[in-house]
């Protein structure tokens, strides 16, 4: 168990950080909240944009550098909150609030961690702490705009809800605009040239269809539309109807592969948003891994997409909560989860230096 006053930093830090709106590119105020708890530690952290990052007190361009990153934006809360999403309430061990579990937890947890081993003399690696904007809507000054302002990075540990699991490896995202045309006409005649009615059939087939190659990690590709438009009145066949694909590729499939199967296959005119996204792993062998390992860890893949996607260097995916509970209504995070979430974030970061 650790130091109470470990928990009460996460736990205030938290709150605070829930209480404010922060969509993504709208993060000015939490990273100033970020700023000021840093610089309350004796810090002095630097910031682009609405990013914050800190080195340890005995930065050596020598050593190798860990980054340990989470984000503090959130998506905004859907229509099915039954509470305030901006008041951090506790009822039953659970913390409430939007961005508790994905990713506030994890953040202010790798802070916390980040603190006590801030001042350390005795360290054979660097500590990066970045807390950065942008991950949930992947933007333009994201993780890609961070990471051109860092110092060299040799690994990461990045924090999102895994039940503290090690996720070794992560699926890639790719999202596709699909717009199927037709003809249009008035509802009272016959038309076999119905835009809607091919968007069905190609909406069916992305349900239906089943990537052949499985990941042992990952499992399939999955793919689900998230999205659909068309019409403007009941009386008219509209010409077009777009919908949205969103894809989660494992690590059997390029995301230029993934797009070609699905363009094959359907009648609507494709574009992807963006091939950037891919899929990403660390080996089994890295020190962060079997260090955690060491520690009676377990491995796990992410169906989920993060920030790892654009880092250029080996990437661990771990923090406390669940990655079911986020986007979802009433999130929430178990107390009991911040607690664990300190503790094996420093005894990680303890053991790589004693390995």
């Amino acid at each position: 168990m650790i130091h109470i006053e470990l928990f009460e930093k996460a736990f205030a830090l938290l709150r605070e950080l829930i209480a404010i709106p922060s969509f993504s590119g709208e993060e000015a105020a939490t990273a100033d909240v970020i700023e000021r708890a840093l610089r309350d530690a004796g810090i002095e952290p630097q910031r682009h944009r609405n990013h914050v990052w800190a080195t340890n007190r005995h930065f050596d361009p020598e050593k190798p550098t860990l980054l340990l990153n989470s984000h503090h934006d959130t998506v905004r809360p859907n229509r099915a909150y039954t509470r305030d999403p901006f008041a951090p309430t506790v009822e039953d061990g659970k913390l409430h609030g939007l961005g508790s579990n994905d990713a506030g937890g994890a953040l202010v947890c790798l802070m916390v961690a980040f603190l006590q081993l801030h001042d350390r003399n005795d360290l054979r690696y660097n500590l990066l702490f970045a807390a950065s904007a942008e991950e949930e809507n992947s933007g333009p000054n994201g993780m890609e705009a961070l990471l051109k302002v860092l110092p060299p990075i040799d690994c990461a540990i990045v924090g999102e809800p895994t039940g503290m699991l090690m996720a070794v490896a992560e699926k890639g995202l790719l999202v596709i605009d699909a717009t199927a045309t037709g003809t249009p006409g008035h509802a009272a005649h016959p038309n076999s040239d119905q835009a809607l009615c091919k968007a069905m059939d190609d909406i069916c087939w992305v349900r239906d269809f089943r990537f052949p190659l499985v990941s042992e990690m990952l499992g399939e590709v999955r793919m689900t539309v998230t999205q659909v438009s068309a019409g403007q009145q009941h009386n008219v066949i509209p010409a077009e109807c777009t919908f949205v694909i969103d894809v989660r590729a494992n690590d059997r499939y390029t995301l230029n592969e993934v797009f070609d199967i699905i363009d094959a296959n359907t009648q609507s005119l494709l574009k992807a948003r963006s091939f950037r996204l891919n899929p990403s792993s660390i080996a089994l062998s890295h020190p962060l891994v079997t260090a955690g390992l060491a520690m009676g860890l377990s491995t796990c893949g992410s169906p989920t997409m993060s920030d790892q996607a654009l880092m250029p260097f080996p990437s661990l995916k771990m923090g406390p909560g669940e990655s079911s509970r986020s986007h979802r209504a009433d999130e929430f995070i178990l107390l009991s989860e911040l607690e664990q979430g300190v503790g094996l974030y420093i005894e990680l970061l303890n053991r790589i230096n004693a390995a």
